[in-house]
């Protein structure tokens, strides 16, 4: 039996007339197994501020993930500062907080973000190293910011190489600033904490949500004879949308 394939755009309508067949004619189709699925999706994303999230017309369900801003890393050298923590990122009732900033001078290590509301998953962020105390003849890192669900986190500085920021909208932790012992400046900065992470499905959506991104942490400052840390990375809200 020949077949008939048909390409190209599919508007309009297309209508084959087949000739009279006597008899009772047979259509056998072959036998499926597993999911057939007929579903398309769309995805919105947003990568700061804040403001209404509409559901699309005819959209069945929706998946959404969501990350809050990583923590800055902090300075090196005398009265380095500490910068500031990571934005918290929501949707809905759900809340991704945002990592803690890196401390200087100080081993203590920086709080990930955490999550809050219940959603279908919920994962805190990675912690931030904490500064270390080198040597007086060599230069040592900063260390390495929290690590979330996308990475990104930045990396320690080292020598006169600063710290590097968190990759953006990642919600990574910034690197802490590393030391300078030839001025005498032998304590690193510590890294910033990642923002916490959730995802959750909708089955039956409403019409609207709230939203709102998570900046990313400013990076600590120098302190005298010593090197800047690096900022933390945004968040971001990944919206899959099921028909």
């Amino acid at each position: 039996m020949a077949s008939v394939i048909i390409n190209g755009d599919t508007s309009g309508a297309v209508t084959l007339s087949a000739p009279a067949v006597a008899g009772t004619p047979t259509l056998t189709l072959p036998t499926l197994t597993g999911t057939v699925s007929l579903a398309t999706k769309t995805v919105q994303v947003f990568t700061s501020g804040s403001g209404t999230y509409t559901t699309p017309t005819g959209c069945k369900a929706i998946w959404v993930r969501a990350i809050g801003g990583g923590g800055g890393g902090a300075g090196s050298g005398t009265s380095a500062a500490i910068g500031t923590a990571g934005g918290s990122t929501t949707f809905g009732a759900f809340t991704a907080g945002g990592g803690g900033a890196g401390a200087p001078n100080s081993g203590i290590s920086s709080a990930g973000g955490t999550v809050s509301g219940s959603p279908t998953v919920s994962i805190a962020g990675g912690r931030g190293g904490g500064s270390a105390t080198g040597t007086a003849s060599q230069y040592g890192p900063g260390n390495v910011g929290g690590s979330g669900a996308f990475g990104g986190a930045g990396a320690g500085g080292q020598g006169t190489q600063a710290a590097d920021p968190a990759v953006a909208n990642s919600g990574g932790g910034g690197g802490g600033a590393g030391t300078n012992p030839s001025a005498g400046v032998t304590v690193s900065g510590g890294g910033g904490g990642s923002g916490g992470y959730f995802e959750n499905y909708y089955s039956s959506p409403a019409a609207t949500y709230s939203y709102g991104v998570g900046a990313g942490g400013t990076a600590g400052t120098a302190g005298t004879s010593g090197y800047a840390g690096g900022a933390g990375g945004s968040g971001i809200i990944i919206v899959q949308e099921f028909y």
